[in-house]
Formats: structure tokens, C-alpha cells, sequence
């Protein structure tokens, strides 16, 4: 295992505008200057003219309909609710912004993952082998994804959550702080359906059904 090949300290664009100036908006304006530090220059972007008041930790705040996207310019869709986190890429989109891989430096990554446009991985993370990721996952700080894992677009992984080896995730999966998904195997892989929730602290030992709420030790379902 390398340290990570997908953060390019050369990048080839000049500002990336990153969608949510929450608590996740921030954390991720942060993991951006860790990875391009001056190089590139950081835009918060929001779609309610409410919240387009002043600078957030210094960067400004500018509303989606109002900005002229230049040539090259980025976006990352900083909102935890995959429902929402849609309607940030397709607002992005709309205006001419192109999605981007955002991975901090202090991420372990072998050269066998495959990141989908708009990915986020945060620091101290660590991922194997054979790992393919969809469009705008999140996968949050302190995180362990193992050998042969699929993670569907626009899913998310809170911090601490730890996915063992042969499982396959929905899209818009939502994982919660600090819950394990146990493996599946080569011929039976543990699969979590699309718009499943797993609660914070759960352990998975099972599949689980779309849409399905999970949580305790071992994991029951609860909807």
C-alpha cells in the first residue's frame, strides 16, 4: 500500500467551489487547503440568499444561480443527505462546474481503487484493494474499507465506520459513526440495498434490504 496516488499537488484547475458551508462544508474547505494548500482558491457555494450574508472561516459565500463558472473551474457537493447532496451536484452542474476527486494527503490508498468524479475521502482513512467507488461518495475521517468493496453513488460513511472485505453498497447509503460492516465472500458478498440507514455504533452481520433502518449488535432491523 501507497500513500495515496489520487492527491495531486499539482492540480490543474484554480478554484474549487465547494457546495454547503455547514459543519461539513468547513471540514472539507479544510481538507482542500490541506491538499493544494494556496494553489487552489476555495468558494463556498449555497442556494438560499439567507446564508450568502458573509465569509465563512474567511472563505466568501456566493449563490449556485448567480456565479459564471470559468474554464476549469471544480466543485465538491458538501452535504451529508444524499437527497440533498444531489440537488448540490445537478445545481453545480447547471452552471458549467465539473466535479472532482477531493482525497487528503493522510489517506492510504492502493493504486487498485477507482474513484468516481466527485468522491471525498477524508483524513486518516485507509483503502485496499479492489475498491470501486460511484459518483459523490463520502467517505468521512478515520474510516477502513477492505478488498473487493462497491460503494454506489452518493453513498456516505460517518467517521469511524470500518467496512470488512466483499460487500456491496447501495446508492444512497447513509453509515453512521462508528459501525462495522462484517464481509461477505467471493461468492455470497454482504450487500446493504439502496437509501439503507445504518445507525452509529451498529454492527452489520447481514445483508440488508433498500431502505431498510438497521441498528444495535448485531444489527436489527428497526423499519
Amino acid at each position: 500500500m501507497t500513500s495515496n496516488p489520487f492527491c495531486d499537488p499539482r492540480p490543474t484547475f484554480q478554484r474549487l467551489y465547494v457546495f454547503g458551508a455547514g459543519g461539513h462544508g468547513r471540514e472539507i474547505a479544510h481538507l482542500a487547503a490541506q491538499a493544494w494548500g494556496d494553489l487552489v482558491e476555495v468558494v463556498f457555494l449555497v442556494d438560499d440568499r439567507a446564508y450568502a450574508n458573509g465569509p465563512v472561516n474567511d472563505i466568501p459565500v456566493r449563490v449556485a444561480s448567480d456565479i459564471t463558472a470559468e474554464d476549469g473551474d471544480r466543485f465538491v457537493a458538501a452535504v451529508g443527505d444524499s437527497r440533498l447532496r444531489r440537488r448540490a451536484a445537478a445545481a453545480c452542474a447547471s452552471v458549467g462546474l465539473r466535479p472532482t476527486v477531493l482525497m487528503h494527503p493522510r489517506v492510504e490508498a492502493s493504486s487498485r481503487v477507482a474513484l468516481g468524479q466527485g468522491c471525498v475521502v477524508c483524513a486518516g482513512s485507509v483503502l485496499t484493494v479492489d475498491i470501486a467507488l460511484g459518483e459523490h461518495v463520502h467517505i468521512n475521517i478515520a474510516c477502513s474499507v477492505s478488498h473487493d468493496v462497491r460503494i454506489d453513488d452518493f453513498s456516505t460513511l460517518s467517521p469511524g465506520v470500518h467496512v470488512s472485505g466483499h460487500v456491496k453498497i447501495g446508492r444512497d447509503v447513509f453509515i453512521g459513526t462508528g459501525a462495522n460492516i462484517i464481509n461477505g465472500s467471493t461468492s455470497s458478498p454482504l450487500v446493504i440495498g439502496d437509501g439503507a440507514l445504518i445507525a452509529a455504533g451498529a454492527c452489520v452481520t447481514r445483508s440488508v434490504e433498500p431502505g431498510a433502518l438497521m441498528a444495535g449488535v448485531p444489527a436489527l432491523r428497526k423499519r
